[in-house]
């Protein structure tokens, strides 16, 4: 491996001094005009230029969807046998038979596989920012089923409404029987696709990172970036932050499969920076993903859905509550909501939330929509910045190679 990224970085080192002499162009004023490009495009959002940002977040998607057109167009075998496949399946899915017991199992489990899988790869890629999922999404599920669990004395809820909507089976469970491990389980498809879109969410900086260093060319992407200039200047390293960084980086880079492994198992801000470095240092595609996939999806996966089920569970909580009503001055204001919150939830899990229970809606899940809907308005958002900055970054390279050929 190491033998590979010397001979890498020779080509690279030939191909730049080529550039140079052929252009007669100064490395550092090159440098300083691809940091003056960089900083014109960061100021491409919608809250600075929000026409021109418009704009060129329209002109890219009529870029990639032209792109696409033609990559198909030269793959038309494969198009049309998705197309005979797709025909297959439609015709299977419509037409009334036995089998129709079986196409709605596969469609049930192939959704809720997809959904999960979904927001795992929206958790890591994001196209500038990640959207946060497991806050928003499989923590509050895991945390449903555990205090639906510990209430409901079982975790055999009905399915329908499971897993959209949780009530207690009509059999009362015996209390005291529900255990770690009974919560574990029942989440486990959930929690553990969600890991593994999380996996795939993590290629994007490794293939960005592996063909840049195969074609010796340098992608204008600030991880990418940031992270040769933290090899220029490891020895003179100082900060807290650049010696976090070079330590994943020569975790990885020496340890190789199990640094991948113990890097992807716990929760780990840099693990992008463990992509690039994989794909820089040319690791072989299936030692960094399988490395990838059982650390986050197995190892990680369990701790965080252990650390989720016992914060949530029964006694846990009641001890939450009373230490809020405990704090002097707003402890009893503070604790009301909380209680009326969790009395709603288990009135909703014995069917009995027509009842006893007043209309108007706690604004601790008031609060907790709005900032889901916010979390992923800003989601929405940085891709369409993402997307206006990729336009920009095509106009600048294109007015950069016409003066070249001048």
């Amino acid at each position: 491996m190491a033998e590979n990224g010397k001979n890498c970085d020779q080509r690279r080192v030939a191909m730049n001094k080529e550039q140079y002499n052929g252009s007669f162009t100064d490395p550092s004023s090159m440098n300083e005009k691809k940091r003056r490009d960089r900083e014109e495009r960061q100021n491409i959002v919608l809250w600075r230029q929000p026409l021109i940002t418009l704009q060129y977040f329209s002109l890219e998607i009529l870029v990639i969807l032209k792109e696409w057109t033609s990559k198909l167009w030269h793959r038309q075998s494969i198009v049309v046998s998705f197309l005979l496949l797709l025909a297959v399946l439609i015709a299977t899915y419509y037409v009334e038979g036995a089998h129709q017991q079986y196409v709605q199992r596969i469609e049930k489990q192939f959704l809720l596989y997809a959904y999960w899988i979904g927001l795992g790869i929206l958790s890591s890629v994001g196209l500038g920012t990640g959207l946060h999922t497991f806050l928003l999404y499989l923590g509050p599920h895991i945390a449903s089923v555990t205090l639906a669990a510990y209430e409901c004395n079982s975790v055999n809820f009905p399915e329908p409404p499971y897993p959209d909507q949780i009530i207690c089976p009509d059999e009362e469970g015996i209390e005291g029987t529900i255990s770690l491990w009974s919560i574990i389980s029942k989440v486990r498809i959930e929690a553990c696709m969600w890991g593994i879109g999380t996996a795939i969410g993590e290629l994007p900086p490794y293939f960005m990172a592996r063909a840049a260093r195969l074609s010796g060319a340098e992608p204008d992407d600030e991880e990418y970036q940031e992270f040769e200039e933290m090899l220029e200047h490891a020895e003179t390293a100082q900060d807290f932050a650049s010696r976090a960084k070079l330590a994943v980086q020569n975790l990885v880079q020496k340890v190789g499969f199990f640094g991948i492994l113990a890097c992807a198992s716990i929760p780990n801000p840099l693990f992008d920076l463990a992509g690039i470095t994989c794909g820089h240092f040319l690791v072989p595609f299936w030692t960094f993903f399988g490395a990838t996939l059982i650390g986050k999806a197995i190892i990680k996966m369990h701790i965080q859905k252990i650390f989720v089920i016992i914060t949530f569970s029964k006694h846990i909580v009641e001890q939450m509550v009373a230490f809020i009503g405990a704090v002097p001055g707003v402890g009893p204001s503070l604790q009301k909501p909380f209680q009326e919150y969790l009395e709603a939830q288990r009135q909703k899990l014995h069917h009995k939330s027509e009842m006893g229970t007043p209309q108007g809606e706690n604004w601790l899940s008031w609060l907790f929509e709005k900032l889901v809907v916010v979390m992923v308005c800003y989601f929405i958002l940085s891709i369409i910045n993402s997307m206006a900055q990729s336009y920009a970054k095509r106009m600048q390279q294109r007015l950069n190679s016409e003066e070249k050929t001048k």
